[in-house]
């Protein structure tokens, strides 16, 4: 009778906790929709305009593929979402910059067709109001130096068509500075490159450090008088790849008073994912290889492989926290947002599959002990603060 009285005690203990862990569980994911309900969300990096250039892709309808649209930008909270005009380094020279001209007339078509829905940005004041007014705010950034074509008036032409910020180089060397994934030309910033931080910096348009080399970082760290923000890097002592910061650059990030935008990648989230995708990319056959003399049609042709989902499953949520926790424990939680990069990656952590599903990380974080007044800041309002500081209110 001991006995059997013994396996219910530890048969009851064992569903209490049971049901402790589940109400739990469901109290932390309703005050995470609490919180994404009443907090600023800034995502500071997504490349959707791709989709709606090359395959006329209604933003207006929650579509079935794609990680970003209207429907879902308003499911997952967004606020403000960049959208680049990336520019693939197949561009080059005047058709580089033609390229960047009809991403961004993408943009306004998305504008015309969608006016209830969403409206540009130029400065916090923007960010603001059309948040109050539950309508998305769409800042232009170019992903992609070499859209200006080595002339500091394309810069200027550009700002007038609203965009506010810039990638000053993508995984190409350019003629503002070398890339982290190329070949260096200038040893960091060239003389033009040098010429356009400080035109960004007094027209009041944001410098965007993902993508460059480590020299060029510390060139521009060296001359901007205004906060620059990493749209979408993470960790390098985590995952180490170029694209990714040293702590020493998320340091002087954080002393410039710019902020980090945590990327989605798989890749740049976790070396087991990155060693899970080595081992299938091994076992699949060589792309074929075709040759297009216009680079329009090559853009097509690639968009068919980056748009694909991999087969393969994505990386834990906890990965991505990880590049959360490293930073707040390096500089604290001011210098931490978004930067999903959403439709520029074929595969996320398992959970944040779309810009629907933010809401589970506001609970992932809400359950790894981060305050409320801490999640807002990651969520929103560190890039809030960086706007307001570079283009004013």
């Amino acid at each position: 009778m001991l006995k059997k009285n013994k396996y219910l005690f530890f048969a009851f203990t064992a569903i209490s906790i049971s049901l402790i862990f589940i109400f739990a569980s469901e109290d932390f994911h309703k005050k995470a929709v609490e919180i994404n309900q009443n907090s600023l969300i800034i995502d500071f990096h997504c490349d959707t305009l791709q989709y709606v250039l090359m395959k006329g892709k209604d933003l207006g309808k929650r579509g079935e593929t794609g990680a970003v649209d209207i429907p879902k930008l308003k499911e997952g909270g967004v606020d403000a979402q960049v959208f680049a005009a990336w520019v693939d380094s197949i561009f080059k020279g005047p058709l580089a910059t033609k390229r960047a001209l009809k991403l961004i007339d993408a943009m306004y078509e998305v504008f015309e067709k969608n006016p209830d829905s969403v409206e540009l940005v130029l400065n916090s004041f923007d960010v603001e109001r059309l948040a109050r007014n539950e309508k998305i705010g769409a800042i232009i950034g170019i992903e992609g130096g070499h859209a200006l074509d080595g002339d500091i008036r394309i810069l200027r032409n550009f700002h007038r068509l609203g965009v506010r910020l810039i990638t000053l180089t993508w995984s190409n060397s350019n003629e503002i500075g070398d890339s982290s994934d190329d070949k260096p030309i200038h040893n960091g910033l060239s003389e033009f490159g040098k010429s356009v931080v400080k035109e960004m910096n007094r027209l009041g348009m944001i410098i965007d450090v993902s993508h460059i080399s480590d020299k060029t970082f510390w060139d521009v760290i060296g001359i901007t008088k205004k906060p620059v923000v990493a749209s979408h890097s993470n960790c390098r002592s985590i995952v180490n790849v170029p694209r990714n910061l040293t702590d020493d650059m998320i340091k002087a990030i954080a002393k410039n008073g710019g902020v980090i935008g945590i990327n989605f990648y798989s890749g740049f989230v976790d070396e087991e994912f990155n060693k899970r995708y080595m081992e299938w990319r091994k076992s699949q056959p060589l792309r074929e290889r075709k040759t297009f003399k216009d680079p329009e049609k090559l853009a097509e042709y690639k968009f068919t492989f980056f748009s694909t989902p991999l087969p393969i499953q994505g990386p834990p949520l906890e990965s991505l926290l990880k590049h959360i926790d490293h930073i707040y424990k390096l500089v604290g939680p001011d210098h931490i947002g978004l930067g999903s990069d959403f439709d520029g990656i074929d595969s996320a952590p398992v959970g944040l599959e779309d810009v629907s599903k933010l809401p589970n990380l506001t609970e992932a974080l809400l359950k790894r002990g981060y305050s409320e007044k801490e999640i807002k800041k990651i969520l929103g309002d560190n890039f809030l603060r960086v706007i307001k500081e570079v283009g004013g209110k």
